[in-house]
């Protein structure tokens, strides 16, 4: 059998219908779709493509076009 439940402050929130007896040995699976829709980076993606022109040294060189420091030497 399977039931869907919730976690609230580390326990586990079973549905009423779950009536198992105490000492019912159980696995837990996180389920993906609500792991990584709740994730950094699933958050971030909106941000993924939102600046186009970078320059091709920005990530050298992104104390310069943020602050005005003088631009790193490439070997």
């Amino acid at each position: 059998m399977t039931f869907k439940g919730t976690v609230s402050k580390g326990t586990v929130i079973l549905p009423p219908e779950a009536n198992l007896p105490d000492g019912t040995s159980v696995r837990i699976e996180a389920d993906d779709k609500d792991s990584k829709a709740n994730s950094v980076f699933a958050r971030l993606s909106v941000l993924d493509g939102a600046i186009q022109d970078f320059p091709e040294d920005f990530a050298e060189n992104h104390d310069h076009y943020i602050h005005g420091s003088s631009k790193r030497e490439t070997p």
